[in-house]
């Protein structure tokens, strides 16, 4: 089915211009008025379907002159033009119909939608991606912020990393949008705003069902069924999402087996609109974590074998949500279960000779929180003032030793209380007919206490006084001006303060679980910096551009040493770089797409150690071209490059490039749709994800320490066919 933007221009005697733009059911008024020179533009959103004012019956309001039809032309609607909206170049929103048409190997790489993002995997399906962002190794989410309907997707203080990002509980079918902010000028963002943010928004409803069977190459099957109802005063979205796969890997199968589902209600209610979701995720999988050069070099294992065949893990999420909207007020509230349990095992025999280096992490938690914010006028400034809280209530954060995923005794095993709330305020006033600004203020205050579960670990030391209070607030400013060149370009100027808390077993007086030493605590709360310029432009509705060059400087790396389950602080850095992105559309039936980052990033204090920021990848490019013909044909390709990237301080280790090719075709008719994608094209056996540290292999001699290249390889090509159902 192909969904469409419809445009309607309509002429009030010469002077004024009504543009009606019909998109999924929701209608937008432009007026542009000329008045001499300068022209200004008054959006009004309709969130009902309406008829266009050419299809009206010719009825005139009072005092109106006769309205005459002047042009009509339908475009695919893709990337939204954010002229007049936006506060910077770098961002943007992106809806299901540039979703849908990728081909993905995974749930996480929709993030890849954010321009210059890369994402990807080291260990199984079933764990968080591996995020990299503006010269950002983001690990698992850290210095990222991600949500869902407002409800937020980090996990802080999490028992594999601070800002643990997993998509796996997300359906990309049920995915209405998704909206990013690159950079920390945003007010309403906090936490893990330092590189950006992005906001998944799930569907209300729609207006066929979908049923949809995948299936692929080493026993990948999915199965997809989404639909809306009318129940009641209101409407009744759900959707379910069932996926088992094999993976490729020589000494393990992978048998993940997911479950998701998504129920949600949404009905008008006095002047706004009222939706209650509930979301459910399951899933359990084994994974092929990354591998030792030395290994397959030596013939030990292939690029697909694993070294521990035990690895794994299990995780589940509920959660509950509500929000109201009107023109002034919007609020939600909502509560999440959390687990996780996770086997892995990185450094192999390097620490326990006998029983190996395998581990579990912990985390179970409830969480609970919500927002709430009102739009008011001050003179001809539109101001918001809003708040947001959060608790995670976490049950245990912890460590395990672990042979074929059966403890042998704690490392670290703590209770967290973790609470925040925020306070922000926006405000943005048109100065003249051309140039606009946009500035606000937040403030964050956040409350830690952490309780050692364990008195002695398995290393015997002593974790009893592992405990105790901790709270920190932080102040930050944002704010962008803006200039429209005309109506075709905007230019901007943006800056503004992030942070990110740090994990809050880090900010109390401890010991080293390994040695019993003392830990110096680090700051709860890391403060960064960041401003740039930037142009974008919409050219006839075709070309949709932008340009950034932008600038960062963090307070210090995050440092999360997950098999020693602590925090330690880092050297304070700086970032910069270039971001091009440009979307084109040449007729109704071929659209293209470029995205090229470039990134500097570097410590800024000296030392003899070196100065690049392990994981920083430089260039990215992503590229992309779609087709959609009249006959029910349509067909998809991309291709993901990103560049070497140092693995240590001193660049004299990098990895080498990767790039990947995806390409999808597919044919449409009645109700009846039939997809082909092909991942993995060229069938590359380049390198998902490099790391350079110590470890040693069974058969090396017990004191041995090698320091060596550990990655994991791409995927080798595969075939995936599906075909879907509409009812």
């Amino acid at each position: 089915m192909k969904k469409c933007l419809k445009l309607h221009w309509h002429k009030f005697n010469g002077k004024v211009f009504i543009v009606h733009l019909v998109n999924n059911g929701i209608s937008m008024l432009r007026f542009r008025c000329l008045q001499g020179k300068y022209i200004a533009w008054l959006t009004i959103l309709v969130l009902s379907p309406s008829v266009s004012l050419a299809q009206e019956s010719g009825k005139q309001q009072s005092g109106e002159s006769e309205i005459s039809d002047v042009e009509r032309v339908t475009i695919e609607s893709r990337r939204t033009n954010l002229l007049g909206q936006a506060v910077s170049a770098s961002q943007g929103i992106v809806k299901q119909d540039e979703i849908g048409i990728r081909p993905m190997l995974r749930t996480g790489e929709v993030l890849e939608l954010v321009p210059g993002m890369v994402v990807t995997q080291h260990s199984g399906t079933g764990k968080a991606n591996q995020y990299f962002l503006r010269g950002f190794n983001l690990d698992h989410g850290t210095d990222f912020a991600t949500f869902i309907d407002d409800m937020p997707v980090n996990m802080r203080t999490h028992g594999h990393g601070q800002g643990y990002t997993d998509l796996n509980f997300i359906i990309p079918e049920t995915i209405e949008s998704l909206e990013y902010f690159k950079g920390a000028y945003y007010s309403e963002i906090g936490d893990f705003s330092g590189a950006g943010s992005a906001n998944f928004k799930t569907a209300r409803q729609q207006s066929q069902g979908l049923a949809e069977l995948t299936l692929g190459e080493n026993d990948y099957q999915r199965l997809v069924l989404t639909n809306s109802t009318q129940l009641d005063q209101g409407n009744l979205y759900y959707a379910a999402e069932l996926n088992y796969y094999d993976g490729p890997w020589t000494d393990i199968k992978e048998d993940l087996k997911k479950y998701n589902g998504l129920f949600k209600y949404t009905q008008k209610l006095g002047d706004g609109e009222l939706s209650v979701s509930f979301m459910a995720y399951d899933n359990q999988w084994n994974s092929a974590d990354q591998i030792p050069l030395r290994a397959v070099e030596q013939g030990i294992i292939d690029e697909f074998g694993s070294l521990d065949t035990t690895v794994g893990g299990q995780s589940s999420r509920y959660s509950i949500n509500t929000q109201w909207q009107d023109d002034k007020i919007k609020a939600n509230i909502y509560a999440i279960r959390y687990d996780l349990n996770l086997w892995s095992n990185f450094t192999y025999f390097l620490d326990n000779p006998i029983n190996g280096d395998q581990f579990e992490q912990v985390d179970e938690r409830f969480i609970i929180g919500g927002q709430l914010s009102y739009n008011f006028k001050i003179g001809e400034m539109n101001s918001q003032i809003g708040t947001q809280f959060r608790s995670d209530d976490i049950g245990e954060v912890g460590l395990h030793s672990s042979e074929a995923r059966q403890r042998l005794g704690a490392i670290r095993s703590d209770e967290v209380k973790q609470n925040s709330i925020g306070i922000y305020l926006d405000n943005q006033v048109e100065l003249t007919n051309q140039l606009r600004a946009q500035f606000g203020a937040r403030y964050d205050y956040y409350d830690f206490d952490v309780q050692s579960l364990v008195a002695e670990n398995i290393n015997g030391v002593d974790l009893s006084n592992n405990g105790g209070n901790q709270s920190d607030g932080n102040f930050s400013v944002k704010g962008s001006l803006i200039y429209a060149i005309n109506d075709q370009w905007e230019s901007y100027f943006s800056a503004g303060q992030g942070f990110h808390s740090n994990d809050a077993r880090g900010t109390i007086n401890q010991v080293d679980p390994i040695d019993g030493s003392a830990v110096t605590p680090v700051d709860p709360i890391v403060k960064s910096l960041g401003y740039e310029i930037g142009v974008s432009t919409n050219i006839s509705n075709k070309l949709n551009a932008s340009l950034a060059l932008w600038y960062l400087e963090l307070d210090s790396e995050l440092l999360f040493v997950g098999d020693a389950g602590n925090t330690e602080a880092s050297r304070a850095s700086r970032r910069q770089g270039l971001e091009l992105t440009t979307y084109y559309r040449l007729d109704d039936v071929w659209t293209f797409d470029l995205e090229y980052s470039f990134a500097d990033a570097e410590f800024t204090d000296q030392s003899e150690d070196g100065n690049a920021i392990p994981g920083a990848i430089e260039h990215v490019i992503q590229a992309g071209a779609s087709a959609q013909f009249s006959n029910g044909w349509f067909a998809n390709a991309r291709v993901r490059y990103f560049g070497e990237r140092p693995l240590i301080e001193d660049s004299s280790v990098e990895s080498d490039p990767s790039t990947v090719v995806n390409l999808r075709m597919g044919y449409s008719f009645n109700n009846l749709i039939f997809k082909v994608d092909l991942l993995n094209a060229l069938d590359s056996n380049d390198h998902d994800i490099d790391y350079f540290y110590a470890s040693r292999l069974q058969n090396e001699p017990a004191d041995a320490e090698i320091e060596d290249l550990h990655y994991h390889v791409l995927e080798p090509r595969m075939l995936r066919f599906s075909v879907s159902v509409l009812f």
